[in-house]
């Protein structure tokens, strides 16, 4: 909690300096927001994932049966791992769909697992003078202590650590990173989730994306087993002062879309039926 209270608070003062209007943060990603749904679209923004780092994904349906288990269920409009469940067989899948709530207006999706044995997660800020460099770039090995192939990470799990590799890649290796990233999408702030065998296989593109967090990403660099407190709060100031800069880019748009409004509510009516 404290150290999102330092990001909320440093990013404001980031942008009274340079002069930003911090309320626009919300228009980052603006491009990819669904208006109609009023969401950043899971299944939309998996859509741009090339083929050969996309999973097999779509919208649940009781006529479709996977070709292999295990699946996860998630809903479409969800954060850091919230509401995703895991079928190990058909039946499971079932029992999951009987306790959906149809009423919700909330649209599943399933995804097949990733069978990579490690997950990285990628935070990445694009530089403010070039989208195609980047200005921050970190890479977080998340590990689990439960003895399971498929587990599901994330900062609500208690079995979920979160371990800081950057230093140990060279700067070629980030390039190489931002270069498998840019390819998806040109966010103006993201984070990837994705599975590879090693970290020798992340680097040469050998990884499928799990999903990419376009909605007040946490770097998760900042919870990070490894890292000292000094160190974390050095990276969030970092990270709210490139924010500031990007922000500050943002074009003027004579009808902004409001997005932080529209995603409240769809979380607010959504959680009233959970």
């Amino acid at each position: 909690m404290i150290i999102r209270i330092v990001l909320v608070i440093s990013y404001i003062a980031s942008c009274i300096r340079l002069r930003a209007k911090p309320w626009r943060y919300f228009q980052l990603n603006a491009d990819y927001f669904n208006k109609e749904k009023g969401l950043y679209s899971k299944q939309d923004i998996n859509d741009l994932i090339p083929e050969q780092w996309q999973l097999a994904q779509w919208i649940d349906s009781p006529e479709v049966t996977p070709d292999a288990f295990p699946v996860f269920i998630k809903p479409e409009w969800g954060q850091n791992s919230k509401g995703i469940l895991r079928a190990d067989n058909s039946e499971e899948l079932n029992q999951i769909r009987a306790q959906q709530d149809n009423t919700a207006q909330v649209q599943y999706l399933v995804q097949e697992a990733a069978t990579g044995k490690i997950e990285f997660e990628i935070f990445a800020i694009p530089s403010a003078t070039s989208a195609d460099k980047y200005a921050m770039l970190s890479v977080t090995q998340v590990a689990n202590h439960e003895d399971d192939d498929f587990p599901i990470n994330g900062i609500y799990n208690k079995n979920t650590e979160y371990l800081d590799i950057t230093p140990q890649l060279s700067d070629d290796n980030l390039d190489q990173l931002w270069s498998y990233l840019k390819a998806v999408g040109r966010f103006r702030i993201s984070r990837f989730g994705v599975r590879a065998d090693s970290v020798e296989s992340l680097l040469q593109g050998e990884f499928k994306i799990i999903e990419i967090n376009l909605f007040l990403p946490m770097p998760l660099v900042l919870l990070t087993s490894n890292t000292n407190t000094r160190a974390r709060f050095k990276a969030a100031l970092k990270c709210t002062w490139l924010l500031a800069k990007v922000t500050r880019t943002l074009p003027n748009i004579e009808k902004e879309p409001v997005i932080f409004f529209k995603k409240l509510a769809f979380i607010r009516r959504t959680d009233r039926t959970d």
